[in-house]
């Protein structure tokens, strides 16, 4: 039973072992774990911003010790200055919903490294969703920052060549969402693959190797589409035609 739940291939999770849960349906019940538990951790960390407005304690002061706010906080000063190299003074409006995308593809991600969960990013269904509010999103601040004018992202810099150009860029606009949900479903699909079947093989210590390149590509998928996410709000909201 142990080598089983450690061997957690492309079809096995705990959903389906216990509660006989269609496949189909197992990366929608995972999608709404990592949901709650993204809840779970900003309830935890607002608790503790509260706990130090209570007692007197500047709450913008880190933590003495090492604690789950201080990495939060590390991490996401990390990512808010590389938006700010790519968004400039536009990275704090931005910062909401790219934080909230890196840190639910992260989680998610992790997730398939936990014996008997699948990572609901092996699924194009929700990576399609994901990419899509991020279509829709930078579209809409483009027409918001420019209006009519944005269309000229689509036209090109020479006259003769605005319908061909619009037809191009029209369908490079929309395989960008496709595009980011393919890349995403492909690694993780394969790192979940790899590490199920090295897993089945050798159930101790070779696995630990694999987990660990895991982490990495968890962590670099995450990075990869929340980067290319912000280049093109970037896109859109500049001024350079």
């Amino acid at each position: 039973m142990f080598s089983l739940f450690l061997a957690s291939g492309e079809h096995f999770s705990l959903f389906s072992y216990f509660l006989k849960m269609n496949h189909g349906y197992v990366h929608v019940a995972m999608a709404a774990t990592v949901t709650l538990l993204i809840v779970w951790l900003s309830l935890l960390i607002h608790r503790s911003f509260k706990r130090d407005q209570e007692i007197g304690r500047d709450p913008l002061v880190p933590d003495d010790k090492l604690s789950l706010r201080n990495i939060v906080e590390i991490g996401l000063e990390r990512l808010y200055q590389m938006f700010q190299n790519i968004l400039g003074h536009d990275a704090e409006k931005h910062f909401g919903l790219l934080a909230s995308i890196f840190l639910y593809i992260l989680i998610s991600n992790f997730m398939g490294l936990i014996p008997g969960f699948l990572p609901p990013t092996d699924n194009m269904n929700t990576n399609l969703a994901i990419g899509l509010v991020v279509f829709l999103y930078y579209n809409y601040q483009g027409f918001k920052e420019s209006g009519a004018a944005y269309l000229k992202h689509f036209m090109g810099p020479v006259l003769p060549l605005i319908p061909l150009m619009f037809v191009i860029e029209l369908v490079s606009h929309i395989v960008r969402p496709i595009s980011l949900s393919l890349r995403l479903a492909g690694n993780m699909t394969g790192d979940h693959q790899v590490l199920g079947v090295f897993s089945n093989m050798t159930p101790l210590l070779v696995p630990v190797i694999f987990m660990a390149l895991g982490f990495l590509v968890c962590f670099l998928q995450a990075f990869v589409f929340t980067l290319l996410s912000s280049v093109y709000i970037a896109m859109a909201v500049s001024h350079d035609h």
